[in-house]
């Protein structure tokens, strides 16, 4: 027998087929977590690119490890999808933690509702955090309860510095697959370290295979943290253009809106902006709705509505 048929018979027989969760796609390469503690380097076939299937961070996959030594493989199926984001481009995904600073720098609340927008297009529940608590007052907490109230999310206030809230937040995500999104500068890398200490490591280890040093993260990327937890780090973002909706959906996308549209004169095609009889804008002079709410809500009706005359 050739010499070089055997070593490549030894090579097949030394391949393993395994199941494995995507949690970071970089360069053509997918780095797969083998759910215990190792990741592998992976191609996709090319089978995936004829049916114009799209690999994605989160999904669920069968691997062949090629080379255990040196953790590569490459992706064979792609197990079915529980959901799938567009932005960010993510698979079976059960909540979104979307984190901003109480202070230094304050909360930009467009920022923060056209997120709860395109979560709620999405429909991804989500908790808010505010961090940084160990800076902030308690009226300041109080003020933004108040706002988020009705809102259909969960707040949290944390301070990765002292620990405050931490382990209420670490309850939420447990059994769960959680985005991490906020603006850069809120602390979502220091409170990912907290919530999973190894996520250095687990960065630098990936970075070292793509031969990038670490830095602020520029891709989705899931982290491990414990049995059935995986938490999705994310770009910071400064900026959100939401799409993909009409101006008149809008207000669907609001929660605290949908108990006081009975008591508007239109109904259903009240959009709560020029009406005058609404409920919506009546609950809002009453204080029942929050302003900064309300205000962020016409803003972002009327940029859409200007949209549609181009």
């Amino acid at each position: 027998m050739d010499c070089t048929e055997g070593f490549s018979s030894v090579r097949r027989q030394k391949r393993r087929h395994m199941t494995g969760k995507i949690i970071k796609g970089i360069a053509g390469f997918y780095y797969v977590h083998d759910q215990q503690k190792k990741v592998y380097a992976c191609k996709a076939k090319g089978v995936f690119r004829k049916r114009g299937i799209r690999p994605l961070v989160g999904d669920d996959v069968e691997f062949t490890i090629l080379d255990e030594e040196a953790g590569e493989g490459n992706i064979d199926e792609i197990l079915p999808r529980k959901n799938q984001l567009l932005r960010p481009a993510s698979a079976n995904v059960d909540q979104a933690l979307v984190v901003f600073a109480i202070t230094q720098p304050e909360p930009n609340l467009n920022l923060l509702d056209r997120f709860l927008v395109m979560m709620e297009m999405q429909e991804i529940p989500v908790a808010i955090c505010f961090n940084k608590m160990d800076l902030g007052k308690e009226k300041d907490q109080l003020f933004y309860e108040e706002i988020y109230k009705d809102s259909g999310c969960q707040v949290y206030f944390t301070s990765t510095r002292d620990g405050q809230g931490v382990e209420q937040v670490r309850e939420r995500l447990r059994g769960r697959t959680t985005i991490l999104a906020g603006p850069s500068g809120v602390g979502k890398s220091s409170l990912t370290n907290l919530l999973h200490p190894e996520a250095d490591m687990e960065t630098g280890m990936v970075s070292r295979k793509i031969q990038r040093g670490k830095h602020t993260t520029r891709h989705a990327e899931l982290f491990c943290v414990e049995e059935e937890t995986y938490l999705m780090d994310t770009p910071g973002f400064s900026s959100l253009c939401v799409e993909g909706f009409e101006a008149a959906e809008l207000k669907d996308y609001f929660p605290e809106f949908y108990r006081y549209k009975e008591e508007c004169r239109f109904g259903e095609d009240c959009v709560h902006v020029g009406e005058p009889v609404c409920g919506v804008k009546a609950a809002v002079r009453e204080h029942k709705i929050s302003q900064s709410r309300y205000d962020n809500y016409v803003l972002l009706y009327q940029e859409q509505k200007g949209k549609r005359r181009y």
